[in-house]
């Protein structure tokens, strides 16, 4: 493929999937991100006695990332708006970047808790 093309599709959206796909994906790693991060605290706190704090928080923070990237990159490439009826799944990656900074916020407070 080459490079133009490759800048095509990802300006049409088609990076990370067509339509709410992209969205979906920037969601369900958000979220993941904030189970991990929880997760995190709680063995901070002394509640969960498994695992390893540290390497959770380091974690949370880095899938809270990778989702608040995916949501931008979805928003960035998606076109019309949000609540339009087109499809693209605008909404769902305006409420992934709250998700995906949330666990990087509960992966930094497990990192620094744990020191």
């Amino acid at each position: 493929m080459r490079a133009a093309d490759a800048l095509t599709v990802a300006a049409e959206g088609g990076l990370i999937g067509d339509g709410r796909t992209g969205a979906n994906l920037a969601l369900g790693v958000g979220l993941i991100g904030v189970v991990i991060g929880w997760l995190a605290l709680a063995r901070v706190a002394g509640r969960i006695s498994t695992g390893n704090a540290r390497t959770g928080g380091v974690a949370a923070v880095a899938v809270g990332l990778v989702g608040t990237a995916l949501a931008v990159l979805h928003l960035a490439t998606s076109s019309g708006g949000p609540g339009t009826g087109t499809g693209n799944g605008m909404v769902g990656a305006v409420v992934a970047i709250p998700l995906g900074l949330i666990a990087s916020v509960l992966g930094r407070r497990a990192l620094t808790r744990s020191a």
